[in-house]
């Protein structure tokens, strides 16, 4: 049953990818979108990436799936390592879009989403924050998320690529 709210989903696209691989298994995006809309009400679900010209393939899944992918230019590290930093774009798309939504479901483990969560609670527009992994989330974030803290570790046989 598909909920009446109109909520964004804001997902770390990398964390959400390492968290689960951490936990020994592979997102089915497609059943993942399905779950945000009906379990959360998200009409919308931003996934925010680094862009590799070589995950063309990957992106276009993605977008299928329901998402809207959020692309941030990719750096490489000093030992060649591929970044892509997508913390400050994820807040401002979050704050670009704040009256567009009822609220706010956030994708992380990251602890530098705390004031983000801690705006969106004072303001009402927080429905959930959604780590991927319990053993990898920060203490920042679960402390700013409080009760709406929710995490993916039980999800594996609704979620699972098979």
């Amino acid at each position: 049953m598909e909920s009446a709210e109109n909520n964004y989903a804001f997902i770390d696209g990398q964390n959400l990818n390492l968290g689960i691989r951490a936990l020994g298994w592979q997102l089915n995006y497609r059943k993942f979108r399905i779950y945000l809309r009906e379990k959360y009400g998200a009409t919308r679900a931003y996934l925010f990436v680094g862009f590799l010209p070589k995950y063309q393939k990957l992106y276009q899944h993605l977008e299928d799936a329901g998402f809207t992918l959020i692309f941030k230019t990719t750096v490489p590290d000093s030992n060649g390592n591929v970044k892509g930093n997508i913390d400050a774009d994820m807040v401002l798309k979050s704050m670009i879009e704040f009256f567009n939504y009822d609220k706010a479901l956030i994708v992380s483990n990251d602890g530098d989403f705390h004031s983000l969560v801690d705006h969106l609670s004072m303001n009402n527009k927080l429905r959930l924050v959604l780590s991927p992994n319990k053993k990898y989330c920060s203490f920042l974030l679960r402390r700013a998320a409080k009760e709406k803290m929710q995490f993916m570790d039980d999800l594996r046989a609704m979620l699972e690529y098979i």
